[in-house]
C-alpha cells in the first residue's frame, strides 16, 4: 500500500538539526589540563624532547578549542550562559584559566617571557573565574547536594597550581595569595564532597571519573608549597604529599565502577591528577634523594603515557562518530 503523498512526514528529531557547535562543551578544556599534566610530568623526568613535543601538541589544542568556544560564544549566546548556570558544568570554566597557567608552567624552561605574559593572563582569569564561581556557588538557591561532585574541587586547583610557576617568574606574594585560597576551599569544598559521596546517592555514571580529582588539591598544593618554601620537604609538604596518597588509594578502589561505562569527556579527569601525583612523586623522590619514590614516578610516567593515549584515542573516536558536542 502506498503512502499519501498529502501525508506530511513525520519530523525528524530536533535535537539531530541543532548545530554542534551550539553544543561544545566547556568541560573540553579538561584535556588541555591533561595535556599540560603530560607534558609537565615528562619534563620531570628528564624526557626533554618527548616534553616539547607534547608542549606543542598542548598549545595546539588549546588554541583549537578556544577558537571554537569563542565561535561558540560569539553565536550562541545563551548556550554558554546555560553552562554558566548548570551544577556542574560551572565548575569546569576555570579548565580555561587552569590551562593557560599549567601552559605557562610548561613554557617556563623555553621561553621566560612568553611564560610571563601567559601566566599574567592565566592568573587575572584564574581570578576573576573563582570570584565568579564562588559567587553563583553562594548566590543562588538553585544548587542542591546531590548535585556537587568531585569535579567542585577545580576551581580550588587553578588556585593552588598558580604558584607552581608563578614563584619563578617573579610573583611570589601574588603566588601566596593563590595559594591560600585554594587551601582553604579545598578544604571546604572537601567537607562538602566528602557528605555527598557518604550521605547521598551516588555519583551518575558519567561522573564517576571525576572521582580521580581528589589527588589533584593535595598533590599540586604540595608542588606548590615546594615553590613557596624554597623546595624543603618539611612536616607540611609532607603531610600534603601523604593527603595526595591516600586520596589515590581512595581512588584506585573506585576503579571497578568504571567498567562499561559509556565513554564522555568526564573521562579526561583521570588524566590531570594522575600527572600531578607523577611529578609529586618524582620531586618527592629527587629531594629526599629515595629511589624507590623516583622508579614509581617513571612508573607513574608511562602510566600516563597510556591513559592519555586511551583519552585521545577515545576522544577522537567519539568525535568522528558524533558523539560529542550533543544535547544533553
Amino acid at each position: 500500500m502506498t503512502a499519501d503523498p498529502k501525508t506530511p512526514e513525520t519530523p525528524a528529531d530536533p535535537a539531530a538539526a541543532e548545530p554542534r557547535l551550539q553544543h561544545f562543551p566547556v568541560p573540553f578544556f579538561a584535556a588541555v589540563m591533561g595535556l599540560s599534566g603530560l607534558t609537565l610530568a615528562l619534563h620531570a623526568a628528564g624526557m626533554q624532547a618527548a616534553s616539547r613535543t607534547a608542549l606543542v601538541a598542548t598549545v595546539l589544542v588549546f588554541a583549537v578549542l578556544a577558537a571554537v568556544y569563542a565561535l561558540k560564544a560569539m553565536r550562541y549566546p545563551q548556550a554558554i550562559l546555560a553552562e554558566w548556570r548548570h551544577p556542574v558544568k560551572l565548575a569546569f570554566f576555570p579548565a580555561v584559566s587552569i590551562s593557560l597557567l599549567l601552559i605557562a608552567t610548561a613554557l617556563q624552561p623555553v621561553s621566560h617571557d612568553s611564560a610571563r605574559l601567559v601566566w599574567l593572563i592565566g592568573a587575572l582569569g584564574q581570578g576573576i573565574l573563582t570570584l565568579a564561581v564562588l559567587s553563583n556557588w553562594i548566590g543562588h538557591r538553585t544548587f542542591q547536594t546531590i548535585h556537587i561532585s568531585p569535579a567542585w574541587f577545580i576551581p580550588a586547583v587553578g588556585n593552588v597550581v598558580a604558584p607552581v610557576a608563578g614563584v619563578q617568574l617573579g610573583f611570589p606574594e601574588t603566588s601566596w595569595v593563590f595559594f591560600s585560597a585554594g587551601l582553604v576551599f579545598w578544604i571546604v569544598l572537601l567537607v562538602l564532597v566528602m557528605n555527598r559521596l557518604v550521605f547521598h546517592d551516588p555519583l551518575p555514571g558519567r561522573m564517576v571519573p571525576t572521582l580521580a580529582i581528589l589527588i589533584a588539591p593535595p598533590a599540586v598544593g604540595f608542588l606548590a608549597w615546594l615553590q613557596l618554601n624554597g623546595d624543603v620537604i618539611d612536616a607540611f609538604a609532607r603531610i600534603l604529599y601523604g593527603a595526595a596518597l591516600v586520596f589515590t588509594a581512595l581512588a584506585a578502589t573506585q576503579v571497578a565502577k568504571l567498567r562499561g561505562l559509556p565513554f564522555a569527556l568526564s573521562w579526561w579527569a583521570l588524566s590531570f591528577p594522575v600527572a600531578a601525583l607523577t611529578i609529586a612523586t618524582l620531586r618527592f623522590g629527587a629531594l629526599i634523594s629515595s629511589p624507590l619514590h623516583i622508579l614509581a614516578g617513571n612508573v607513574g610516567v608511562g602510566v600516563l603515557c597510556l591513559i592519555v593515549g586511551g583519552l585521545v584515542y577515545r576522544t577522537a573516536r567519539a568525535v568522528l562518530r558524533g558523539e560529542i558536542c550533543q544535547p544533553e
